[in-house]
């Protein structure tokens, strides 16, 4: 969760996915890297920027699991859902600083929400772990 510094979020609306799919950066841990350091390469591989510092971190790991028809066409059908760790980050940096066009690009285009709004921008499955990122960061914004 990226904030900036009036307290919105930073989301992103999904590239690969028709309407409006709004989320949070997220991906996985490469071999031997640390939950933090993970945190951090995925900001700048979906963002275009490390600008930022971590502030916090949610004290549990967090479980997902896709829709059976999302499972069997994403990820080659090899999983069923994803367990996350999650990070609160401040944006140190000014908006020119966040590009989309990165390697793999994900986003179309991105805007700073309020806090409580995130929930009902996730998409169902996902909206339980928003519940409880928000709940946990709340304090942050």
């Amino acid at each position: 969760m990226l904030f900036d510094p009036d307290g919105r979020v930073w989301v992103g609306d999904r590239i690969d996915t028709p309407g409006d799919h709004w989320q949070m950066p997220q991906g996985g841990i490469d071999e031997g890297e640390s939950p933090r350091e993970a945190a951090l390469r995925e900001l700048r591989e979906e963002i275009g920027t490390g600008k930022a510092e971590i502030i916090a971190e949610h004290p549990e790991w967090l479980k997902y699991d896709l829709p059976p028809e999302i499972s069997a066409r994403i990820w080659g059908g090899r999983y069923r859902g994803q367990m996350q760790r999650w990070f609160a980050l401040r944006f140190t940096g000014r908006d020119e600083d966040i590009r989309l066009d990165t390697h793999i690009q994900e986003f179309e285009t991105w805007k700073w929400e309020n806090i409580d709004r995130l929930p009902d921008l996730a998409v169902g499955f996902k909206r339980d772990i928003y519940e409880q990122v928000v709940k946990a960061f709340r304090h942050l914004a």
